[in-house]
């Protein structure tokens, strides 16, 4: 009998133990939770008497809260951080458009190193890191996507809704896998359904969901529903107990509060609904979600007294609410005061999901796991770097350096004395209201020295050196529409009609057909020009009233070029709105 029995004790120890093995190196779902231009004061558990959240509220309370996170001052820098765990102009990132908001495609995203690992990534939302091929959702580690184009829905980059003002929140056309399909309902709400959709095909599986709300940014749409709920509010009422500083509001401010709060409610309820799937679908445990937002407020509003907003490297511009639950892990909630950032998701995650970080490039990030299983751990020698101005870094304004409490900021000339600076003990002043750079002078000139020596590794990177290029002609995008948001030249390019402009492009040798789109009708018997390095075609307009004109059999040879549109009519040069270039035959030798 126990030599019978022997075979079939092997095979019950080999499940056991393959299960038990399994059990131990299940790898987690990721959920990413984005929110757009919503600050650190837009949520009642941060102190806001009026938003209403509580489902944000419920998650944070139950969640291990980062209380020092911090990202970009700016959308686009931010994504790409916390894409790749490296500061964003190592990536190529220098402005949320100008040309300079297309991430380097050889840069390895969250999507492309778990899918090492074989999860299925889906992303829902805003990107904002490139339009086009090679620099989109799919080319770089997603095998769903749901995205509007650009920094924003209404913007001009995102020229799919963006003629429809003040309802381009509404029955969107947005782009799924790289095609432009039409959507019924608000977009967060089309956000949020279909990030649930990918959650439930994809159960069984791991899986990667980046659900990246464009809300609540400009501009300030929202179902009338949730409007109500605000519209008899004084948003600059509440605080006359709280001793933190409080800047005043003017009606305007009041409105847009009155519209961001119903817009956060909005996203409350629909995290709801996400929250929900996860414990009807019996994954909750095992899933890993994180609830962040990428800057500051774009207005004046409750920010918790910190001093400046979205694009400032004050507190107010850089310092998010940050939490993170993962019930597999740790059941416990709990405060961490440690200086943590965007740059660290990524390597957290590669810890968490037992895949290895990229070896070939500085990750700028650490990994948080040790302070979540809370182990002791030393960062006072950590450092932040942050800065933002249009185009490239100017140095010495709007620019700050941040480690071991104490904080450098600049907000004038590249030759400053260190006296011209402005320096914070933040553990005493949270607020940023006390300079004491006379004070700290030896230790604010330590900083400086870091941040001079930080500067000029970053500006020296080679994907900010050497930007990556959109390809046109490509099987992967053809035909291709090159838009405003990517569009370099002038500063300030975004809805000038009388401007100079650029793309700058890897054209693939071809024959093409080429259509120019203007914001308003152009008036006939001026010249449509098109320049590609020192080459140039161009053709007289014989028709009246029209904002289409199209060039048909263009030759191009394989360049890579700044690509230059411009109409010229009674001594104006009139730049496109956006240029759409199909390839329709390789060129003959």
């Amino acid at each position: 009998m126990i030599k019978n029995r022997f075979p079939f004790v092997i095979t019950f120890l080999f499940l056991v133990l393959g299960n038990c093995y399994a059990q131990k190196n299940e790898r987690p779902n990721v959920i990413i939770v984005i929110t757009d231009d919503q600050g650190y004061g837009d949520l009642g558990i941060t102190g806001n008497p009026h938003v209403k959240t509580p489902v944000i509220d419920a998650f944070g309370n139950a969640s291990i809260r980062f209380n020092n996170f911090y990202v970009s001052p700016v959308c686009a820098p931010t994504r790409s951080s916390l894409m790749t765990g490296r500061y964003s102009l190592r990536t190529g990132m220098r402005d949320t458009y100008n040309g300079g908001a297309t991430m380097a495609s050889n840069e390895v995203t969250i999507a492309e190193m778990l899918k090492q690992a074989d999860y299925k990534t889906g992303v829902f939302g805003k990107w904002h890191l490139g339009d086009n091929y090679p620099s989109r959702p799919n080319d770089q580690g997603f095998d769903e996507s749901l995205i509007h184009l650009a920094g924003g829905m209404g913007q001009v980059g995102d020229f799919t809704t963006y003629f429809q003002g003040d309802r381009s929140y509404f029955d969107p056309v947005l782009w799924h896998n790289n095609q432009k399909e039409s959507y019924v309902g608000y977009c967060s709400d089309i956000f949020t359904d279909n990030a649930i959709n990918f959650i439930e095909e994809n159960k069984d599986t791991p899986f990667f969901c980046y659900l990246s709300f464009n809300a609540p940014h400009t501009p300030l749409q929202v179902p009338d529903s949730y409007y109500q709920m605000y519209k008899d509010i004084d948003p600059s009422k509440g605080f006359e107990n709280d001793d933190r500083p409080f800047l005043e509001m003017s009606t305007k401010d009041k409105e847009d509060a009155r519209k961001v709060y119903a817009m956060v409610s909005n996203i409350d309820d629909n995290l709801g609904k996400l929250f929900q799937k996860l414990k009807d679908l019996k994954i909750e445990k095992n899933t890993l979600v994180i609830f962040m937002t990428d800057n500051g407020p774009q207005q004046t509003r409750y920010i918790a007294g910190m001093r400046g907003r979205k694009g400032s490297v004050f507190q107010g511009g850089v310092r998010v609410p940050f939490y993170l639950k993962y019930p597999k892990l740790t059941k416990k909630d709990k405060d961490i005061e440690t200086l943590a950032a965007h740059l660290d998701i990524l390597p957290t995650l590669a810890q968490l999901c037992d895949v290895p970080l990229p070896k070939d490039r500085i990750i700028d990030g650490k990994s948080l796991v040790p302070l979540l299983k809370g182990e002791k751990v030393s960062w006072e020698d950590r450092s932040m770097f942050f800065y933002w101005t249009r185009r490239y870094p100017e140095l010495y304004n709007n620019i700050a350096f941040q480690k071991g409490g104490y904080k450098l900021v600049g907000m004038t000339d590249y030759d400053a004395e260190i006296e011209d600076f402005e320096f914070f003990n933040l553990r005493k002043d949270p607020y940023e209201q006390n300079n004491i750079v006379t004070k700290k002078r030896k230790k604010a000139l330590e900083l400086k020295d870091e941040f001079d020596k930080t500067y000029k590794e970053l500006i020296t990177s080679e994907n900010l050196i050497n930007p990556q290029k959109i390809i046109v002609g490509s099987e992967h995008e053809n035909p291709i529409t090159l838009n405003r948001n990517d569009a370099g030249g002038e500063r300030g390019i975004w809805a000038k009609e009388e401007v100079f402009g650029k793309w700058d492009v890897r054209i693939l040798s071809g024959i093409y057909n080429v259509k120019f789109k203007f914001i308003k009708p152009i008036e006939k018997g001026g010249r449509m020009y098109l320049e590609t390095k020192g080459i140039i075609n161009q053709k007289k307009n014989n028709e009246d009233t029209i904002d289409i004109l199209e060039m048909k059999n263009i030759s191009l040879s394989a360049m890579d070029c700044d690509l230059i549109p411009f109409y010229m009519i009674k001594g104006k040069k009139i730049f496109p709105f956006w240029i759409e270039l199909e390839k329709i035959r390789e060129n003959v030798k």
